[in-house]
């Protein structure tokens, strides 16, 4: 117990010296979360903005679940320094502690954290250069990109795939989410490959993308870290769908630009299949005719794609119809009505009147081979370009028709 000589405005300055020594030995954020709670005599969980658990001083497994699930009586407080968020404490007081205590505390807990994570920060912002640089051809250079990736303790001398990571949420998410699935994209693909990055994509989007860097020549390593990345953001991530592209093996650093190419190509395939949320570049079938397309004159893919199938997009957005799904299950089923009727659970009068209005909108009949074709070929464009079908990915109340809302 301290004495009245050790409190000062009702602040317990032993417990506060404990939190400071602990700072100042370079002791961990282990030891200085376990001081806090001391000083506040509360349970704690420290989280990183990302939403990973960086410490705990409870008194039990139980005690640390019902801080973690935010259970009653548990108190979140944001930890910023300088006006920027470094994360979250959660709380639960056994007393009631002094407001300037807890703001002392706070400051001691939030500072800590900056110390200690503004070096992975660092590495984190290194990484990302490094992956956006290759990916829009400003680092072209194989001995450069070598040099670099050597300096960031990545070994490409013998290639590398790349692996693009996409995550819808279909739940209420806080505004750090993002950063979350990036953390669980990486942790996936570092529990197979510990060199692997992991960097946010740049593309503006309601989801969250993440571009992954898989180092090495064996193909089947990447494949166990695309399968990792997709166990954890199913673990982690409930309430969210997902799709992930894998590409070939870039045998030579300067193919990395192409490699990413094909891993947004089977991203964006993948996503239009609620089977197959894992998708190599080599299962893409006849996307990978659109590549070059996709690669080299987007706008004529742009184009072809709003000359046809465009504006049953828009219609189906616009009066929550099933045009672009019958289309598909038509084309699936060789053209044949009662096929696509049964598979779609609507009778056939209904789709042969959903099929009229798609010629009434788009001048194409599907009863012509060129038809059929253009239509085939339209979605395709659709799926390469990453439109997301209306009743796609995101068909839940209240996502919009088919479009998670920008938040």
């Amino acid at each position: 117990m301290a004495t009245s000589a050790e409190r000062s405005g009702g602040l317990d300055l032993a417990a506060l010296d404990a939190i400071t020594e602990a700072v100042e030995s370079g002791a961990g954020l282990p030891d200085v979360v376990r001081a806090a709670a001391r000083a506040l005599d509360a349970s704690l969980v420290l989280l990183d903005r990302a939403g990973s658990v960086l410490a705990v001083a409870a008194r039990s497994p139980a005690d640390e679940r019902s801080l973690l699930d935010g259970a009653a009586g548990v108190e979140s407080i944001e930890l910023r320094v300088a006006d920027m968020p470094v994360g979250q404490l959660r709380m639960r007081a056994r007393a009631q502690p002094g407001p300037a205590l807890v703001r002392l505390v706070m400051t001691l807990v939030a500072s800590e954290v900056e110390r200690v994570r503004a070096p992975a920060r660092a590495s984190q912002e290194a990484s990302t250069a490094f992956l956006r640089g290759i990916l829009t051809r400003e680092i072209t250079d194989g001995a450069e990109m070598l040099d670099r990736a050597t300096e960031l303790g990545i070994d490409l001398v013998s290639g590398g795939s790349i692996l693009f990571a996409r995550a819808h949420a279909h739940v209420p998410v806080e505004e750090g989410w993002r950063p979350r699935v990036l953390a669980t994209v990486e942790r996936g693909a570092r529990a197979v490959v510990s060199t692997a990055i992991a960097a946010p994509a740049e593309r503006e989007t309601t989801a969250a993308e993440v571009i992954v860097l898989v180092p090495g020549s064996d193909d089947s390593v990447a494949k166990r870290a695309a399968d990792g990345i997709l166990r954890e953001l199913q673990a982690a991530l409930p309430g969210h769908s997902f799709a992930i592209g894998r590409s070939r093996v870039a045998l030579d650093p300067p193919d990395l630009h192409r490699a990413g190419n094909e891993a947004l190509l089977a991203v964006n395939v993948a996503e239009g299949d609620e089977e197959r949320p894992l998708l190599a570049f080599e299962q893409t079938g006849a996307y990978r005719l659109l590549l070059s397309a996709m690669s080299e004159d987007p706008a004529e893919l742009q184009r072809f794609y709003a000359e046809t199938v465009e504006p049953l997009v828009a219609y189906d957005e616009q009066y929550e119809t099933d045009l672009v799904r019958t289309v598909e299950a038509f084309l699936e089923n060789d053209g044949n009505v009662a096929g696509t009727a049964q598979k779609l659970f609507t009778h056939r009068h209904t789709i042969r009147y959903r099929l009229e209005r798609v010629r009434e909108l788009s001048g194409l009949d599907v009863g012509s081979t060129d038809g059929r074709e253009k239509l085939s070929l339209g979605l395709k464009a659709m799926r390469v370009l990453g439109v997301a079908a209306p009743g796609g990915p995101a068909t839940e109340p209240g996502t919009g028709a088919g479009r998670v809302p920008k938040r």
